[in-house]
Order: C-alpha cells, then sequence, then structure tokens
C-alpha cells in the first residue's frame, strides 16, 4: 500500500468512528493511535514523530482563548437556573399577546435575548416550553407552529454572541474573537427578522393558527407591564454591553480591553450579580450550575485531545494534501468550495454535535478556505449558520429530543390538554430548518451580511508616506574624545582653499610693446 492512498481509508474510517455511537473522543484516540502505528510499521514517518503527540496536548491545556469556555458556561447556566427566561416570557408574553401572533414574537424576541446571555440550547428550548407552550395550546395556536418557533429559537444562542461555538471557531481558524463575534451580529438579528416574517405571514394567510390573546388573558396593564418588561431587559442588556463590548465584540467598537477569557470571568460574576438580585442565588444553584460547567469542558478537552491524535497522524501520511487538492479543484471557485462544504456540513450534523464538527472537521477544511482567499471570519460564521441546524434535524436534532421530553412532562402533569405527538414536533421542525438553510444561501452569496460590522482594514499607499527625521543643532560636535559621531571615520570633506589663479599668458613674438 502507498501512502497516498492511507489518507483517504483514514477519512472514511474517521466518519465510520464517528456514525457508530461511541464516544468520539476516544474513537478519534484509538483511531489516531492504531494509524499512527501502522504508519510506522510501513515507514512512512519514523516513530519519533509521535513525540509531537504530548507537545500538541499541552498545547491545548495552555490554550488561554478555550479557557473562556468554561466561564461562559458557568455564566450560562447560572442564569438558565436564575429564573430569568421565566420572568422575560411571562412579561413579553402578555405585551405581545393581543397581536395575532403575539407569543410567536415574545418567544423568538426572548429565545434572542437569552442566547446573547445563556449560550445554552438545552436549558433554553426546556425554559421556553415550560412557559410558552401550555400558553399556546390553551389559546387555540397550531401545534405544529408551536413546537418549531420554540424549538427554533432556541437554536438562536448558537449564532449569538457570546457563542461557545463561535469562540470555537476562532480558535480553529486562528482568528480574533472579537472580530468572530461581530461578524455573527449580522446573520443573528437577520435570522430573527426572517422569524418574524414567517410568523406574520402565518398569521396573515392562516390566522386561526396563531390567534391574538384576549384582554382577559393580561394580569398587568400600562406602566406596570413595562416595568416588569424592562426589568428582565435592562439588566440583561447592561451585562451583554459589559461582556461583549469589553472584548471589542460589538459593532462599531475598534478597541478591546479584556482578553476573551477576562470578559468571560466578567459574565460569570455578573450572571451571579443578577441571580442575586432575582433572589434566586443559593448553593443548590451554584452546584447544579458547576457540576453543568464541569461536564462541559471535560467533554470539550477530551474531544480536542482525540482530535488531536487523529489529525496529527492524518498530517503525518500527508492527508491535509489530499484534502486540499480534492477540495480546491472543486468547479466554481470560491462559491463551488462554500456550497459544496455547508452540503457536507449540514449531512454531517444529523449525527454529530457542533463540538464535534468544529474539533474534527474544521482544521481540515480552513487552510483550504484560507489557500482559495475566502475570508476567515465570513467562513466561521457561515459554518456556525449551518451547524445551528444540527439542534433541529428531524430525526436526531437534540432541540427536538429536548422538546420531546418536556412536552411529555407537561401533558403528565396536565399543564397541557393533549400530548405533542411527535409527528408534530418534526413535521413543525421543517419549515424552520427551510428558513435556516436560506439563511446559510444568504450569507454565502451575500459577504457583507457579516463582513459589515468587521473592523476595517486601513490601507497605507506607501507612496504618499514621508519620513521627517528632527535635525539636531549639536549633531556635528565632538564627544569627550574629540570625536565627531556623526562622520567617526572623517569621511566628509574638509574646507579646501581656493585654487590659485593662473598666471597671465606671455605676449606673442613681434608684438608691439
Amino acid at each position: 500500500m502507498h501512502m497516498e492512498n492511507f489518507a483517504p481509508i483514514m477519512f472514511a474510517g474517521l466518519v465510520v468512528i464517528m456514525l457508530i455511537g461511541f464516544p468520539v473522543a476516544f474513537s478519534l484516540s484509538a483511531l489516531g493511535l492504531i494509524c499512527g502505528f501502522f504508519a510506522i510499521e510501513m515507514g512512512w514517518f519514523p516513530a519519533g514523530f509521535m513525540a509531537n503527540l504530548p507537545l500538541n496536548v499541552f498545547g491545548i491545556l495552555s490554550n488561554e482563548t478555550l479557557l473562556a469556555i468554561p466561564f461562559f458556561t458557568l455564566m450560562g447556566a447560572v442564569l438558565e437556573k436564575c429564573g430569568l427566561a421565566e420572568d422575560m416570557l411571562d412579561s413579553m408574553g402578555q405585551l405581545f399577546g393581543p397581536v395575532r401572533g403575539g407569543l410567536g414574537y415574545s418567544v423568538i424576541i426572548v429565545g434572542f435575548i437569552l442566547g446573547a446571555i445563556t449560550g445554552t440550547v438545552a436549558g433554553q428550548v426546556i425554559a421556553m416550553a415550560m412557559i410558552s407552550l401550555p400558553v399556546m395550546m390553551r389559546y387555540g395556536y397550531n401545534m405544529r407552529y408551536s413546537t418549531g418557533v420554540l424549538a427554533a429559537s432556541g437554536t438562536i444562542t448558537q449564532l449569538v454572541p457570546p457563542s461557545l461555538v463561535l469562540i470555537v471557531m476562532a480558535d480553529q481558524l486562528g482568528t480574533d474573537v472579537g472580530q468572530m463575534y461581530k461578524g455573527a451580529w449580522g446573520p443573528s438579528i437577520l435570522q430573527v427578522i426572517i422569524f418574524a416574517i414567517y410568523t406574520f405571514l402565518i398569521g396573515r394567510i392562516y390566522p386561526s393558527y396563531v390567534p391574538g390573546l384576549p384582554a382577559s388573558a393580561r394580569t398587568l396593564n400600562g406602566w406596570a407591564l413595562w416595568g416588569k418588561c424592562l426589568r428582565g431587559i435592562i439588566p440583561s442588556a447592561i451585562l451583554i454591553f459589559a461582556v461583549l463590548g469589553s472584548m471589542g465584540g460589538l459593532p462599531f467598537m475598534d478597541k478591546a480591553i479584556a482578553t476573551p477569557t477576562e470578559a468571560g470571568a466578567m459574565g460569570a460574576v455578573g450572571a451571579l450579580i443578577l441571580a442575586l438580585i432575582h433572589r434566586r442565588l443559593n448553593w443548590e444553584l451554584l452546584k447544579g450550575a458547576m457540576e453543568g460547567t464541569m461536564r462541559l469542558t471535560a467533554m470539550v478537552v477530551f474531544i480536542l485531545i482525540g482530535s488531536r491524535v487523529f489529525s496529527l497522524v492524518f498530517q503525518g501520511v500527508d492527508g491535509a494534501k489530499w484534502i486540499e487538492h480534492m477540495l480546491s479543484g472543486l468547479p466554481g471557485g470560491q462559491v463551488g468550495f462554500l456550497i459544496a462544504v455547508n452540503i457536507f456540513v449540514f449531512f454531517l450534523a444529523f449525527f454529530l454535535d457542533f463540538f464535534e464538527i468544529a474539533f474534527i472537521i474544521l482544521p481540515l477544511l480552513g487552510p483550504v478556505a484560507h489557500k482559495l482567499g475566502i475570508d476567515m471570519v465570513w467562513f466561521g460564521v457561515l459554518l456556525c449558520v449551518n451547524m445551528q441546524t444540527s439542534f433541529m434535524h428531524p430525526p436526531f436534532g437534540f432541540a427536538l429530543f429536548y422538546l420531546r421530553g418536556i412536552a411529555d412532562t407537561l401533558f403528565k402533569n396536565g399543564a397541557l390538554p393533549k400530548k405533542v405527538e411527535s409527528r408534530d414536533i418534526y413535521l413543525g421542525a421543517v419549515p424552520w430548518v427551510i428558513m435556516q438553510l436560506l439563511l446559510v444561501a444568504i450569507v454565502i452569496f451575500f459577504p457583507q451580511t457579516v463582513t459589515v460590522f468587521l473592523d476595517k482594514e486601513k490601507v497605507v499607499d506607501i507612496d504618499k508616506v514621508i519620513l521627517e527625521m528632527p535635525v539636531d543643532e549639536q549633531s556635528n560636535a565632538p564627544d569627550a574624545n574629540g570625536v565627531n559621531m556623526e562622520d567617526p571615520f572623517g569621511n566628509e570633506k574638509k574646507d579646501e582653499p581656493a585654487p590659485a589663479a593662473e598666471p597671465a599668458p606671455a605676449p606673442a613674438d613681434g608684438a608691439k610693446q
């Protein structure tokens, strides 16, 4: 067997290993080590090549950018349990409820706000479903619309800064986290607008699907209602601006005063303060939040180690060159590459978590994208938009599983008038997945949706550069040793005496005296 044929076999083995359902971190490590021993036996690289593995592992553990993940995870876990979602959904539902489709608008807006401060799909979907699903069913909302809007609004958190996915994307693509956050704001806002337009059209075409709530459903009115809305929005907005603004992750901010890790630590402290304001800060909340943070952080580290074992051997057998040759030769240039990659990631997301795709597949695609001249921030945000669908794919989407579980619990407790069928959940997700894919197409063909908020590169015309140096009048003065430091070797021409005048020529013979 030749080495150039082994890289495709390794990649096929990677796909099979990921699909069998065994934990990916350990599967990748085993596959990488087995292939590494085989490559050494075949003489494709020396045994000393594997000595780079401990250095790579220590490089992972000393990565300061990834240190932001546990801080942002702790911030989201605390806010998830402090009752902020319940308060905001209740107030927003009463504010928009009388409008046709009002409960749908409230779920979309609250999902966007919570996505900017929690960053956890599971907690967001469960919290919104517990509050909004019984109200929607009680007032005659269509079952498929209700389950679809709840699941889709929960997945917005993967795209809205400070998303953990964007941190991982920035690290794997070697770009700035703040720039990645700025690039994500455009598609995030655009996605909310698309969801709102769909709800508006449903209200016009099928008004019975999203009826307005009767005035009797309101428990608050006037300034009391607005005050409750603002009490939930203002502290959240302050936390968002403090965390993202400090690291330069907001549009039109050119400077950062904190690293992502420092901003994450500040966000965790801010989350604890918000929980204290809501009078829900206790030991049980802290214990649950820290346990969830520990599990997620450990999972990320082990997946990173497994992917690094595989990628080291894959590069050793020239797998990166094989990937580059295969993808760079696609027709259509940048657009053809982006379409092919997004189709591949879309189907891969049926079976893999976004962390697994980011750590395993992205390092293989990033160098090819860079060689094709694709902006890394645009590429990362585009894949993040695509990977949102991994939570919505019927029948494997995690958001659908969360919604399925909470719907069963609510029905058993008597909160729902009838059982939510799996068919309704899966069919209800289809229009929202199509809208997410529409956003992917928009970002591909209109990169300005990402780059509009990025820092503009300063172009310097070197032909117009003028170098000015101050003139020191004493520069020619000798030093203490009598040496002129401007001309230590005496190369300057010294003042020379004027040449003597030439004598007048003698008169010619025969001239008159």
